[in-house]
């Protein structure tokens, strides 16, 4: 009979397409790998790999064995969360998942206050700007900037994050108006326009495309190029009047409004630990909405 850890095995090798990738992800050295693929093999009596140059090709018995385990793998999950949605005390471990730039100038006092008024419950913090799968357990909760709903899961949006123009704390003396002085800077662009298309498309009808002069796949590194002075920047207005030698030099611009949003799968929501963390979470940013909505700049 084969067992679970079989099919982890041949998953793990297909994935990484090598048995040192293989042996990485499942924890074991690469021998380890090969001989278990060898039992494996010699037990169904047929190979489930071809060894080539390019690394470890799926058989067509490999690849239903695979296809076998990605759907038992997903019913492993299903079932994780169904009973973990059953918890009624607020312990064990929680993961949640946020960008950088949440957790520098937002979250980090969140999580701090949230462990004192519940110790027993450990928090794994996952930094990625990139969408982890809540489906998958990749973490429990996410808390993300967005512009809309995140259905299908269950979300709630708690806040509403303000953006403007930024630049060197000496550009603060004069008065700035985007339409009329847009064009005589030089500007700061996010390096993925993409995934802040709001952005990009404000500097294409406010800022010469010739004076885009620097550009920077990360919040922060933007704000600190717009502090030294390299050019002005779209910053929601939480990181920028926080990061030392910006001056804001906009209110804050409806365009570019975006959300704050608290998200967890369905199943997860009515848990003890997952609750209390979004109902904490809520109230704490509640209280910092202000902050987060921005303000006009002092005269």
């Amino acid at each position: 009979m084969l067992s679970w850890d079989d099919f982890r095995y041949v998953k793990a090798i297909a994935e990484a397409r090598s048995l040192a990738g293989a042996g990485e992800r499942l924890g074991v050295n690469h021998s380890t790998v090969f001989r278990r693929l060898g039992q494996i093999e010699r037990q169904l009596g047929s190979r489930l790999f071809e060894r080539r140059r390019a690394g470890y090709v799926l058989t067509p018995c490999g690849a239903e064995m695979v296809d076998l385990a990605e759907r038992m793998w997903a019913e492993i999950i299903d079932f994780e969360r169904r009973v973990t949605g059953q918890d009624l005390r607020p312990s064990g471990e929680l993961r949640i998942t946020t960008s950088d730039v949440l957790l520098r100038h937002l979250l980090s006092d969140v999580f701090v206050a949230f462990r004192r008024a519940y110790p027993e419950i450990i928090l794994e913090i996952v930094v990625s700007n990139q969408r982890l799968n809540l489906t998958k357990r990749d973490a429990d909760v996410a808390v993300r900037a967005a512009y809309h709903s995140p259905e299908p899961l269950a979300g709630a949006k708690v806040a509403r994050i303000g953006w403007a123009v930024f630049g060197a704390a000496s550009l603060a003396r004069e008065p700035f108006n985007p339409i009329r002085d847009g064009r005589r800077h030089d500007w700061i662009a996010f390096a993925d326009a993409l995934s802040i298309a709001r952005a990009a498309k404000w500097l294409q009808q406010h800022a010469d495309e010739t004076r885009v002069v620097y550009k920077n796949n990360t919040m922060v590194g933007l704000a600190e190029a717009a502090a030294a002075g390299v050019g002005l920047a779209l910053l929601p207005c939480y990181v920028g009047t926080a990061v030392p030698g910006l001056a804001q030099l906009t209110p804050p611009l409806p365009d570019l409004e975006s959300e704050l949003w608290l998200i967890t799968h369905p199943d997860l929501r009515n848990t003890a630990r997952v609750r209390a963390f979004l109902d904490f979470c809520a109230d704490e940013i509640v209280c910092r909405q202000p902050a987060l909505a921005g303000a006009a700049p002092a005269a």
